[in-house]
């Protein structure tokens, strides 16, 4: 059986964003050593809940921190953001990773209406 660990990098509360991130890090250092197969961050936006609002940036840091498991987006909101740049961006981290990056897409708006507006449109 293969696991696999889905991490919206929840602030606890009383916690900072800071906080959350190193827990999200630790935790797929932990996955890790348990032998999951695949760490798997995801995006959110204009939050006071979740820090996970850039899951590219966060699989370069848990990529860097561990050295086997996969690690990926569960997933990436496609409507924000130029496919193109999305696929640079993972073939970017695929370079430096080789053979442990995942790409996952969505289309929710990744947060709430205004959220959503000001990624589409930078309002």
């Amino acid at each position: 059986m293969q696991l696999s660990i889905l991490d919206q990098t929840p602030i606890p509360a009383g916690s900072t964003a800071p906080e959350a991130i190193a827990n999200t890090i630790d935790l797929a250092m932990q996955a890790e050593l348990f032998g999951y197969q695949r760490y798997w961050v995801a995006e959110h936006h204009n939050s006071t809940g979740y820090a996970g609002t850039a899951p590219e940036i966060l699989i370069g840091a848990i990529a860097a921190a561990t050295s086997t498991i996969r690690v990926g987006s569960g997933g990436v909101m496609l409507s924000h953001y130029s496919p193109l740049k999305i696929a640079e961006v993972f073939h970017m981290l695929s370079a430096l990773h080789p053979g442990r990056i995942d790409l996952g897409l969505g289309r929710a708006p990744g947060g709430g209406s205004a959220a959503a507006d000001a990624l589409a449109r930078g309002t």
